[in-house]
């Protein structure tokens, strides 16, 4: 079973929305998401998730290959970035009450991505 049949469209979008919730007050995270744009970030993610885990592919038809790296560049992403997104990330499926097995893959695919998305070296 995928995980769009496990949760469905509205169990991707509760978690969306549950992570987005977060950002604004968050002081590493908030900056990088403009004010102006939240609503489309916030839905781009959701179709994103919705095509990935094996939902109706509205982000490929509108946006076409997702080239997530490239998409990310504008904004600096390094380790403190990766981990306060998946932390928030994580706090959001916590608050949607995510089950197994769902849950699991989803956490790999965003650990997988999250790292994938890192544009700043590491430093000491």
């Amino acid at each position: 079973m995928s995980i769009y049949e496990q949760l469905g469209e509205d169990g991707i979008h509760a978690i969306v929305a549950a992570f987005y919730k977060r950002v604004p007050s968050d002081d590493l995270l908030g900056p990088m998401y403009p004010a102006d744009d939240r609503e489309g970030a916030e839905q781009r993610l959701r179709d994103f998730l919705v095509f990935r885990f094996g939902g109706p592919e509205r982000y490929i038809e509108q946006r076409g290959h997702p080239r997530l790296r490239m998409r990310h560049l504008p904004f600096k992403i390094g380790i403190p970035e990766r981990d306060r997104w998946l932390r928030l990330m994580s706090e959001a499926m916590e608050e949607c009450d995510v089950p197994s097995p769902s849950r699991e893959e989803m956490w790999t695919l965003f650990m997988q991505v999250a790292d994938f998305m890192r544009n700043q070296p590491e430093t000491s």
